[in-house]
């Protein structure tokens, strides 16, 4: 057992791509945490969908012991975070086991906008922060320029900075040195009795719920009973353990160390993130700060594919919830859909990856609904609601006005690209408050947003007219009165929730004619003419007609008067008539993912 004098507990944040999961692998090599036989690239990355989109999705805790040039051993508590901003609250846990956090800047590519929100949160964190320069070893790298933008935009110091490269390996070791020597020990207590932190969960089907948790105060070991202080839990510990990267037993962890525990208990939803842990035989009276709530800021319905399986369905979201505290659930019905489930997300990246995971790890198949973000609306009584789903929204004539979220983002583009940001900006109804030169190719601009427009294609719009060098990152300012409409859209005269949607007034009828046109080509003919329509409070903005089957009912004619095949025909309108009049119009589940792509 390590003293806490050499324990070093740190986390690496960056932005998306610039070489976090790699800087790992070479500190995980060179500790020797894991055998050159068994190593792969990205190993702190254990999903495949991280692998296959080759970012960081969950912090990935790691116990890796060093021996420093000064000849004693450290112990180093490494947490690998995410990089994209909806991955922002896994980041802050993350921060919360630590005391200092490297940050990696690409030196070909310099400081971006998710470098800065991370810079922030560190601070806001109280971390020493541990400036390194990366791939300092390519044709492209500028380290003169992206140092003096770190001082500028960020005001760390550079006069002693780290220039490295994370895939080569040059410059890692004199990192882990300045790990030893500039990131500060964890503080504790003495006195205190044991408090815990708990800043993330798993689930396993034969363990139970697997807590990690980073000790503040205090010792705690195997056989201990120890309570949740807010949950007021109590459960006796069967394994305490550290990451080496896969779980590995020890006895028992002090102050300072990071690690994991088994208890007895198997409901995932007692567990809450953020929860300090202490003893029963002598417990502490005062809890840790824990973690500010997270709300949601899209939400989205998620239905089984086949009605039966939506307990399936539900159980499947329980177990995930435990891995995701930032995903909130609550059970909706719709008419053409069924049951499922009204889903909170912190962004559009967020839900796509929520959405996949419950695909490949639970091996549910799921349709989602348009995303949408929280309205607030203002009834003529004067009291105000909060809708996330336009089925929810009052009859307009309860309505005074309507108010939409909006966002401040800051976007990071070449100099030659300013007006086509500018000009993205303004057709997503957004204003362009300033902007900040960076460098002589490189400049900020801070524009405000409303939150609806970016949810669905603006990021790849971004990176189109950036040519890829275009960066984000945005945070919610409020909310002001906005001039919304809720649309539905008809099928046959009957509107069908699932494909309604609360849109801005000016942008209703180009939207309206894109969704009928859609699910024109998605819905199959049937024995009747099927109008498909956009309407905003019964007034009708655009249409799309789908023919019906045409049986030839003549073709048993063989020449004779045309009163005869009049009379046929006559017929096969009445029939047709009546069967409108009564039938009802089949939706192919591929029309609720066509209408998705036909909104981008």
């Amino acid at each position: 057992m390590q003293t806490i004098d050499h324990i070093r507990n740190f986390c690496i944040i960056a932005h998306v791509d610039h070489g976090k999961s790699t800087l790992a692998d070479r500190m995980l090599q060179l500790t020797h945490t894991i055998e050159d036989r068994v190593f792969r690239d990205q190993v702190l990355d254990a999903m495949d969908l991280e692998r296959e989109r080759g970012i960081t999705i969950k912090c990935h805790p790691v116990t890796m012991v060093y021996k420093a040039r000064n000849g004693k051993t450290y112990e180093f508590n490494l947490i690998d975070t995410p990089g994209h901003v909806d991955f922002t609250y896994e980041v802050s846990r993350s921060m919360a086991a630590c005391d200092g956090a490297i940050l990696v800047v690409d030196a070909a590519q310099g400081v971006e906008a998710q470098t800065v929100a991370n810079t922030y949160l560190a601070v806001d964190n109280s971390l020493e922060i541990l400036p390194v320069l990366n791939k300092v070893d390519l044709p492209s790298a500028d380290v003169p320029a992206v140092t003096r933008q770190i001082e500028e935009i960020l005001a760390l110091s550079m006069a002693d900075h780290l220039e490295i490269s994370a895939k080569s390996g040059l410059g890692v070791a004199e990192l882990l040195e300045a790990v030893v020597v500039r990131l500060p020990p964890p503080t504790t207590d003495e006195t205190s009795p044991l408090r815990a932190l708990i800043f993330d969960s798993i689930f396993d089907a034969f363990r139970g719920v697997i807590t990690y948790i980073r000790v503040v105060d205090g010792t705690i070991k195997t056989g201990d009973r120890i309570r949740l202080m807010r949950a007021g839990i109590e459960t006796e510990i069967k394994e305490i353990g550290i990451f080496k990267p896969k779980p590995l037993p020890v006895p028992s962890l002090s102050a300072g160390q990071v690690g994991y525990i088994v208890g007895t208990i198997r409901d995932p939803s007692e567990i809450k993130i953020g929860d300090t842990i202490t003893s029963i035989q002598k417990p502490a009276s005062v809890a840790l700060p824990g973690f500010r709530d997270v709300r949601p800021m899209v939400f989205s319905g998620i239905y089984p594919v086949d009605t039966n399986d939506y307990e399936k369905l539900r159980q499947s979201i329980d177990k995930f919830r435990l891995n995701d505290c930032a995903f909130t659930v609550q059970t909706e019905s719709s008419v053409a859909l069924g049951f499922g489930f009204r889903c909170g997300f912190l962004g559009l990246l967020h839900l796509e990856i929520v959405q996949e995971r419950l695909r490949r790890e639970y091996d549910v198949d799921i349709i989602s609904t348009y995303p949408s973000v929280v309205y607030r609306v203002f009834l003529s009584d004067g009291n105000m609601i909060e809708v996330d789903n336009p089925v929810n929204l009052p009859d307009t004539t309860k309505i005074d006005h309507l108010e939409e979220p909006m966002i401040r983002a800051h976007i990071i583009c070449n100099n030659e690209q300013i007006g086509d940001v500018m000009k993205l900006i303004m057709d997503r109804r957004g204003e362009v408050e300033k902007t900040d030169t960076l460098d002589i190719r490189r400049v900020m601009l801070s524009a405000t947003l409303p939150l609806n427009e970016i949810l669905i294609d603006f990021h790849d719009y971004l990176k189109s007219v950036t040519r890829g060098y275009g960066s984000m990152d945005y945070e919610l300012t409020g909310y002001v009165k906005s001039d919304l409409v809720k649309m539905d859209v008809l099928l046959n005269g009957e509107p069908v929730d699932a494909f309604s949607c609360i849109i801005h007034r000016d942008k209703a009828e180009f939207k309206g004619r894109q969704l009928c046109k859609a699910l024109k080509e998605v819905i199959p003919p049937h024995m009747f003419t099927i109008p498909v329509q956009a309407a905003i409070n019964k007034t009708i903005i655009a249409r799309e007609t789908i023919r019906a089957f045409r049986k030839d009912v003549i073709a048993k004619c063989y020449g004779g008067d045309i009163s005869r095949k009049r009379k046929l025909l006559d017929r096969q309108k009445e029939g047709k008539k009546r069967m409108k009049q009564i039938g009802s119009v089949n939706v192919p589940q591929e029309a609720f993912v066509t209408v998705l792509k036909a909104n981008s």
